[in-house]
């Protein structure tokens, strides 16, 4: 009960309740339980009742709630297919007979359920040669930006934008160049006025279904201006659509990978773990390029010589049956709500002092602060008991940045995004 209450392995639970058992903090009596041990001090125990965490402020609560930047619940993960899957993929012949080290590339079951899952879902077609299963969508940027770059060579990404991808690019010893981002997605003239200067560009990554951070969806106009750019140009697009099934206003839009008619290179990388759980590590990389490819499975060889081969065929063992479908139109319907709940405490806790954009999709609000501090803002909410990552972060000038907050909802449940709203008005700045 207490491994269920806190989220934690019950493994752990039982490693505390040891190590107190060991520091003669509890006492335990053979068929009856656990106890409070009798002989501590008195004035320790009245000081450890009346007292509350440092820095905590709050009445009753002592648990910081962590608003992450859009991952998924990990709770409502499919328990009982996965579990069935993964005995079954362990107990797999296949498995069990193999000596030897499995393809760099990743499972040929998953890479071929992937495929059929694309082109159904995403209208992506791609072989399953043309497929590289990685440890979640990080991994494949950054093997992704080895493959496609080169020292020396520029990438031009969205501005504001993700962290992590620059850190990966930046890896390959490449020059970062920031475009825009409006209401519509990437300015595409300012890319283009990039692509004309600098004749070291050679790739554009971009977020176009939910843009990170903004959730913005590029607009159809912009997408068409993209890829005849990048065809003029001989660019190669990155497209990380990182949460492509959890669109809930109308169709979603499908993939620049799924559109651009084979003139284009597009190299596609999504995630299951945004499907599942972070704490499942599976992203996987599209690229229609045999060199490229190639490349790219050359560095899985270096770093992840196989993979996590019982995984694999227990998620395509769920792709397969369909429950990996039930899962995510269970969980769209769950978040959907989530992001109305959110959206409404917002709007009723803080009122004009921030301003959002309901977003069509994705897992997060972008909450923009206006002349709040943003970074004074997370520490202060940090102090009582909320932390959220400043959106000062997803700049690559931080210190010129409108300040924000991306306020990932998919992860909390009702009662902790009502806590969570709270807290946040708690710790706003005062105004001068």
């Amino acid at each position: 009960m207490l491994a269920k209450s806190l989220g934690v392995h019950r493994n752990t639970v039982v490693a505390a309740y040891e190590e107190l058992v060991t520091q003669g903090w509890l006492v335990t009596h053979p068929a009856q339980g656990t106890f409070v041990a009798n002989d501590l001090p008195a004035e320790l125990i009245s000081a450890l009742a009346s007292s509350k965490p440092p820095g905590d402020k709050r009445d009753g609560a002592f648990a910081t709630i962590y608003v992450t930047d859009g991952t998924a619940d990990a709770r409502l993960i499919p328990h009982a297919e996965l579990g069935r899957a993964f005995r079954h993929a362990l107990a797999a012949p296949a498995f069990l007979a193999g000596g030897g080290y499995g393809n760099p590339q990743g499972s040929s079951v998953l890479r071929g359920a992937l495929a059929e899952y694309l082109a159904i879902n995403r209208g992506v077609a791609a072989s399953k040669e043309e497929i590289l299963v990685t440890r979640g969508s990080q991994m494949a940027l950054y093997v992704a930006g080895r493959a496609l770059l080169s020292a020396g060579d520029a990438i031009a990404v969205e501005d504001p934008g993700y962290p992590l991808a620059w850190s990966a690019f930046k890896a390959a010893g490449t020059h970062l160049v920031g475009i825009p981002v409006d209401e519509h997605g990437i300015v595409v003239e300012r890319l283009a006025e990039a692509a004309a200067n600098l004749p070291n560009l050679k790739a554009v990554y971009v977020t176009p279904h939910h843009q990170y951070p903004t959730t913005v969806t590029m607009s159809s106009e912009r997408r068409a201006a993209l890829l005849a750019l990048c065809l003029q140009r001989g660019l190669t697009i990155v497209e990380d659509d990182y949460d492509h099934e959890f669109h809930f206003d109308g169709q979603p839009v499908l993939p620049l990978a799924g559109q651009y008619g084979g003139k284009v290179n597009v190299v596609y990388i999504g995630s299951l773990s945004k499907l599942l759980s972070p704490g499942l590590r599976l992203g996987y990389v599209v690229c229609r390029s045999s060199p490229q490819m190639q490349a790219m499975v050359e560095s899985c060889s270096i770093i992840d010589r196989q993979g996590d081969v019982p995984v694999e065929h227990a998620v395509a063992t769920l792709v397969a049956d369909g429950d990996l479908r039930r899962h995510t139109l269970k969980a769209r319907l769950i978040y959907r709500a989530r992001r109305s709940l959110l959206a409404q405490e917002i709007r009723g806790a803080l009122g004009p002092r921030v301003e959002f954009d309901l977003p069509s999709g994705g897992l997060a609000l972008w909450l923009r602060l206006g002349g709040a501090d943003d970074r004074l803002w997370a520490k202060r909410a940090k102090g009582i008991g909320l932390s959220i990552a400043e959106g000062s972060r997803c700049f690559i000038h931080p210190d010129s940045a409108a300040n924000a907050f991306r306020f990932g909802f998919a992860s909390l449940d009702e009662a902790e995004i009502r806590r969570a709203t709270k807290l946040l008005a708690a710790s706003q700045p005062q105004d001068k």
